[in-house]
């Protein structure tokens, strides 16, 4: 699965092009005060998590949805077929009774 970060293009799309005008629509539109450093690292980079709060006031101050700020790659992931270890038979050590040595 593939997770893609799309805020430049949703914001370009609304012609939103620099951190402090979305800075500015985030307070304004949604009420959320964001540093410019964090409008900027969102910005910038692809984000480890959001939160909720935070994609909410991006979809309410950009006017989208979700789905124009995140896409989602479902496809299963495919693994090389990796063939299945041969189980080596181990020579067991009889005693004249019968019976299997402890092991060494």
């Amino acid at each position: 699965m593939k997770i893609r970060w799309r805020l430049r293009m949703a914001a370009a799309q609304r012609e939103v092009w620099t951190g402090t005008e979305l800075r500015r629509l985030l307070a304004e539109k949604a009420g959320l005060e964001l540093s410019s450093a964090s409008v900027s690292a969102l910005f910038a980079k692809e984000p480890s998590q959001v939160k909720m709060t935070t994609l909410a006031a991006l979809c309410t101050a950009l006017e989208c949805t979700p789905n124009d700020l995140i896409e989602v790659d479902t496809t299963p992931v495919e693994r090389p077929i990796t063939p299945p270890r041969p189980v080596v038979d181990l020579p067991q050590a009889v005693s004249g009774r019968g019976r299997s040595m402890p092991p060494l």
